[in-house]
């Protein structure tokens, strides 16, 4: 962020503190301008040449010209400036970042779009444009092999190519559209198929599922429910998870936004119950299978501003994941009548954290800590882990 003449802020992607820079301004507005950056006129000495040829380009990656370790420095940045502006937290205590083991080829899932002329690629950062790309640095190996081997014709109403990487090797291909309509088909490449449409999922080849590891237990995920992308980091949230709640066997759990049951699966063998809350009908399923074995848990379907409100239980710690968006506000006014003593947040945006972080410390809790994760390498990305206790506890 830079300062126009008359005073204005201007937003100036892919430039880095301290550097002068040539631009052309797309957007003005009363308070600030976007713009394009058009020259580097003095570079920042940090600045390093980004891996891919996309950079820039493609919306995928925002970092790849700051070296790894100023990358994990500038989000626990972010990290910070958001709770103390948003949050009004003068000096959070947030812990230091988790790296990523791995800052490059480290996504189990991606997301393809497909342009006119059927070539696999990633929209522009704020543009419905599709840039095309030859080559694409963060998904696993077993996934960079693949996805240049695919070639699709750019049909009505198919709107993704999503590719998944599951255990042992095995992938999947899923099909997103709005049509009904099945595609033609030749397969020559060993991986399940799986067409997603408002009817819901088909299967044209191989399994419906694939299986992911997380800290070696097994998880069924499948074709349209979401999974952490970067497995291993996955498993040190979880570690956090429960170093920070230290579960008992008289805990009552309350995991809302429970996707598979990543957190419900470590937490049931040590607690009394645990309530599950999730609206997709695809990871309810597969938290029912992967919850299974254990017969001290409950799962409610459907949004969570609807249930909540209706749950007539008492939990002692509370684990909250929801989308980028945050906390509904009918869901988080229920979560603070229920009052668990603890609530664990699990949170992708900063800003919508620091927004709900202000409304629950304003209904009688009080930030304990906080940390980063690097799940998303190269990317502004922040996956932050906060733990919350009610003041009077």
């Amino acid at each position: 962020m830079g300062r126009l003449p008359d005073g204005r802020a201007v937003f100036v992607p892919f430039a880095l503190p301290g550097e002068r820079v040539r631009i052309d301004i797309l957007e003005e507005k009363r308070g600030y301008a976007r713009v394009r950056l058009v020259e580097i006129l003095e570079p920042s000495p940090e600045r390093i040449l980004p891996r891919c040829p996309h950079f820039t380009e493609c919306g995928g990656c925002h970092y790849q010209h700051l070296p790894y370790g100023k990358q994990l420095a500038a989000k626990a940045g972010i990290l910070r400036e958001q709770l103390q502006r948003i949050a009004g937290i003068p000096d959070p205590n947030i812990e230091d970042i988790v790296p990523s083991p791995l800052p490059w080829n480290y996504r189990n899932h991606l997301q393809f779009h497909i342009d006119s002329q059927g070539r696999l690629g990633f929209k522009a950062a704020g543009s419905d444009h599709i840039v095309p790309v030859r080559e694409c640095h963060l998904p696993e190996d077993v996934l960079d092999g693949l996805w240049r081997q695919l070639e699709i014709e750019p049909l009505p109403g198919l709107e993704r190519i999503g590719l998944r990487a599951g255990m042992n090797g095995e992938t999947m291909l899923t099909l997103e559209s709005s049509s009904l309509e099945l595609p033609e088909m030749e397969l020559d490449l060993p991986l399940s198929v799986v067409h997603l449409s408002p009817a819901g999922p088909l299967v044209l080849a191989g399994e419906p599922l694939l299986w992911m590891s997380v800290l070696g237990v097994n998880f069924q995920v499948s074709a349209g429910s979401f999974f952490q992308v970067n497995s291993p980091m996955a498993g040190e949230m979880v570690r956090q998870a429960l170093e920070w709640l230290q579960p008992t066997r008289q805990s009552i759990l309350l995991d809302v936004y429970s996707g598979v049951g990543l957190f419900s699966r470590f937490f049931a063998p040590l607690v009394k119950s645990i309530v599950g809350v999730e609206l997709s009908e695809s990871a309810v399923d597969d938290y029912a299978a992967n919850l299974d074995p254990f017969d001290n848990v409950s799962l409610y379907a459907g949004p969570a501003e609807d249930i909540l409100p209706h749950l007539d239980i008492q939990p002692d710690m509370a684990i909250v994941d929801p989308p980028r968006t945050g906390l509904a506000r009918p869901a988080l006014d229920a979560l603070v009548r229920m009052a668990p003593p603890q609530i664990l947040y699990v949170s992708c945006d900063p800003a919508t954290l620091a927004r709900d972080i202000k409304r629950l410390s304003s209904a009688g809790y009080r930030l304990v800590k906080a940390r980063p994760f690097d799940l998303f390498p190269q990317t502004y990305h922040v996956e932050t882990v906060v733990l919350m206790s009610r003041k009077d506890k």
